[in-house]
């Protein structure tokens, strides 16, 4: 398994990933599949907002899961928190990708000077829970009945990592 940036050229594996997400699971409240263009247009805004995506890769070049940052808020006084994402393909779910996916994210966030990471996690999504708890996030909110999908709504909840050392060179003094 290879952690490394993501490229142009895995964005259909990104997009597979995420798709079966929508269809499938809670993990997003999408509802619509996203075609290559959206996919294409998410990956340039992060290349031009310099927020990274990563992907795992297995020995055998398929993109089995992926992990990002973007940022949170538009709003100047949120430029140091970023809302991360993690997601892993179905059938390799459970084998540890998304533990080798989050480490990257969280040193990026910290290259970029950021002071704060947010995942916002269906209430239902155990293990992005226990996921984001491994690595020091804590709840800081439950938003009940935030979302509606698959003929019920669903809670949300807020986990948060502050990040040691903030450094604001690349952001700019508040």
């Amino acid at each position: 398994m290879m952690i490394r940036s993501a490229t142009s050229a895995d964005l259909p594996g990104v997009l597979d990933i995420y798709n079966e997400a929508v269809l499938n699971t809670t993990a997003t409240y999408d509802y619509e599949p996203h075609t290559l263009e959206m996919r294409e247009a998410w990956f340039d805004e992060h290349q031009r907002d310099n927020y990274p995506v990563f992907v795992a890769q297995n020995g055998d070049g398929r993109i089995v899961g992926w992990s990002s940052l973007r940022r949170f808020r538009p709003r100047i006084g949120y430029r140091f928190t970023a809302e991360d994402s993690v997601y892993v393909a179905a059938d390799q779910r459970g084998r540890g990708i998304g533990k080798s996916l989050l480490p990257p994210v969280i040193q990026a966030a910290r290259d970029l000077g950021l002071h704060a990471i947010v995942a916002g996690i269906d209430a239902d999504g155990k293990a992005s829970l226990r996921l984001h708890a491994h690595f020091g996030f804590v709840q800081v909110a439950h938003l009940k009945e935030a979302g509606w999908k698959f003929g019920r709504w669903l809670d949300v909840i807020y986990m948060e990592l502050l990040l040691n050392g903030m450094g604001m060179t690349h952001l700019g003094e508040p």
